[in-house]
């Protein structure tokens, strides 16, 4: 089945004529782009819908708040469309457009300038890769990867596969959550995942589902054919205002990754890109949240890391007191990070690891070695 594609806020019946005349300030600034498919699933009686507030422009978008590059990807970008932060993975944004656009989005930029914010020099990027041994994994990312043609997307795997140093190469993509018959109903894609996806040398699929609500009959049926293909699946989401960030949604939403062998991989404080405030949790209030939501699964489902996406690197958030909150690089730009702990004074208001600026002095609690305390 062919999805019948929404882009102009216009084209929503169930909208109020206020509603659209409010939405349109938004898209003016801000692209939409959603589907018959996902915009079914919304309560339309209920303002406050998860679905809706995932999808559906909305006023607060306007608030004067973040950047466009939250995480300073352009300090990392090779050329356009090539991003190497970490040592041994190479970041690939192989597509401009995606089955739906969240209105949460980070990379809100690749839709203001869709030309220029893309891989358009594959053979360029590939040379790059083949050049640095170092680069073990590549992600596929954009945009949506799962929006090429199956042929396309074929083009750039088989020639990722063809570097004898690249070992994993990952589809970062929200396609089983937005339009899962594109899943469903490409054979060929999932034959060409069977290809490529060795006992070897794995394709992980790095889906972006944030609510329990996305995981319907038909997306849970697009995951286990991509995991019968061979397929490695993660699950990563951000910690969002107005959809997950309640402690029993954040559960039910792990337990049942965990359930279809979604592994939990990371949940992802919300960047603070331009438009995002709304919808951003602060830190301490949003470790709070996942803690709680890890109490109510088993081990399978709380293996997720509660990290931000950060200039610097992933910085874990790993534990807070009355007074302190602690933080360790998962994985640091500069290797000679990684691992690395840090301590800051508490600041409930504190929304991305930049907004911690007070030292951590006289620190209550013995730290483990090789901490760093503020200063």
């Amino acid at each position: 089945m062919k999805v019948k594609y929404v882009t102009r806020i216009e084209q929503l019946e169930q909208l109020s004529q206020q509603e659209k005349l409010d939405a349109k300030k938004v898209t003016d600034k801000f692209a939409f782009r959603s589907n018959d498919y996902y915009l079914s699933l919304i309560d339309w009686d209920d303002p406050d819908d998860p679905i809706r507030t995932i999808i559906i422009p909305h006023m607060r978008e306007l608030d004067e708040w973040g950047r466009l590059d939250p995480s300073d990807e352009k300090s990392y970008t090779i050329m356009p469309g090539l991003e190497h932060k970490y040592n041994s993975t190479a970041l690939l944004l192989v597509s401009n457009v995606c089955d739906g656009i969240c209105r949460y989005c980070f990379r809100k930029r690749v839709f203001i300038e869709p030309q220029s914010e893309y891989l358009r020099d594959l053979p360029a990027a590939l040379q790059y890769i083949k050049e640095h041994r170092e680069i073990t994994n590549v992600l596929l990312t954009g945009g949506d990867p799962l929006v090429l043609t199956t042929s396309k997307l074929e083009n750039i795997i088989r020639q990722l596969r063809e570097i004898e140093h690249v070992q994993i190469i990952r589809i970062g993509t929200k396609t089983p959550a937005f339009n899962p018959y594109r899943i469903v109903g490409d054979p060929a894609l999932l034959e060409m995942m069977e290809n490529y996806s060795t006992g070897q040398k794995k394709i992980y699929v790095m889906t972006h589902f944030v609510h329990p609500r996305e995981l319907t009959d038909l997306a849970v049926e697009a995951v286990d054919l991509l995991q019968k293909a061979g397929a490695m699946i993660a699950n990563q989401t951000p910690l969002t205002r107005g959809v997950n960030a309640d402690p029993e949604v954040l559960a039910e939403l792990l337990a049942r990754l965990s359930f279809i062998g979604a592994v939990p991989y990371y949940i992802f404080q919300c960047r603070p890109a331009l438009g995002n405030r709304a919808y951003t949790v602060p830190i301490e209030e949003g470790y709070e949240i996942v803690e709680q939501a890890k109490s109510r699964v088993s081990g399978l489902a709380k293996r997720v890391r509660y990290a931000m996406s950060h200039s610097s690197g992933k910085i874990e958030i790993v534990g807070k007191t009355e007074d302190f909150v602690y933080f360790k690089y998962h994985r640091a730009a500069n290797d000679a990070d990684s691992g690395r702990y840090l301590a800051f004074r508490s600041n409930p208001n504190a929304c991305w690891f930049d907004d911690y600026d007070e030292p951590a002095q006289n620190c209550p609690i013995n730290l483990p070695e090789g901490l760093y305390v503020s200063e």
